[in-house]
């Protein structure tokens, strides 16, 4: 396909862009030349990619002239860690990246299914860049408390409440997910990137082996690029087979967690 081809661009990658208050998706068509699309953001923190697939395959079921659609996804978050400050000390292990992948309608191989998603708002406060908006617009004194750099607000309570659900959430998204696409086995697993202790627990609730999931050991958190990284992985290291019930999961600051279905290879009865 050429750029020309591409009917829809969403962004659903990091809110922190090249520049503030500033749309990329735009920009990325004009780079692109995918001048017959229109382009548009929205945005899940770390569980985009659920929630972009979600929104994606809808739009394309609802309006036969959609095509194809381009999902780009990027993240330089690690500009935003202070390694003085130990409250965020949990997302230390940023990295950045960015991904990309296409919706085409009618494709026989590779297909999108059924997405599950699921917000806690109780969580809405916890993790956050203080300064720079509203609330407390740049100034002098937020540049010298470098308040422009993630901080939580209060991470034991924040660990006190999330640890209990965590699991079953995750658990929840992709048992959803794959009831509303009519899959009763799950063969791989791709998740975004969480401590070694919480994706062997995921793997064991699941019932699944480390040979059918894939671990980014080696990349740090990249936000919502994680799960079309290991996917983009699974696929080069051959760990795909044609028929695989494929789930990709995330969950994202806010809190919210989100799950979807790939058939994987052949057309999905």
């Amino acid at each position: 396909m050429t750029p020309e081809d591409v009917d829809v661009l969403i962004y659903f990658g990091s809110m922190h862009k090249d520049y503030y208050v500033w749309l990329a998706a735009p920009r990325i068509q004009e780079l692109l030349g995918a001048r017959r699309a229109y382009a548009f953001e929205l945005s899940g923190a770390s569980a985009g990619l659920p929630f972009a697939l979600k929104v994606a395959r809808s739009m394309m079921l609802a309006d036969s002239s959609l095509h194809h659609m381009l999902l780009v996804a990027a993240s330089t978050e690690s500009m935003l860690l202070d390694y003085t400050n130990h409250r965020s000390r949990f997302i230390f292990n940023f990295g950045d990246g960015a991904a990309a992948c296409v919706l085409r309608r009618g494709s026989r191989r590779h297909i999108v299914l059924e997405s599950a998603l699921l917000t806690d708002g109780r969580f809405a406060d916890f993790v956050r860049v203080p300064a720079g908006g509203s609330v407390l617009p740049p100034s002098p004194e937020t540049l010298e408390r470098r308040w422009h750099y993630f901080n939580v607000t209060d991470p034991i309570r924040m660990k006190k409440m999330l640890d209990p659900i965590t699991l079953d959430h995750f658990v929840r998204v992709i048992r959803e997910a794959m009831a509303r696409s009519g899959c009763h086995h799950l063969d791989f697993l791709i998740p975004l990137h969480t401590k070694r202790s919480l994706f062997e627990a995921l793997l064991s609730a699941l019932g699944l082996t480390d040979a059918q999931a894939i671990y980014l050991s080696d990349y740090g958190h990249l936000s919502a690029v994680d799960p079309l990284l290991g996917l983009y992985l699974a696929r080069q290291e051959q760990r795909l087979r044609d028929g695989d019930v494929v789930v990709l999961v995330s969950a994202g600051t806010g809190y919210s967690w989100g799950a979807t279905v790939i058939q994987w290879g052949g057309s999905h009865e």
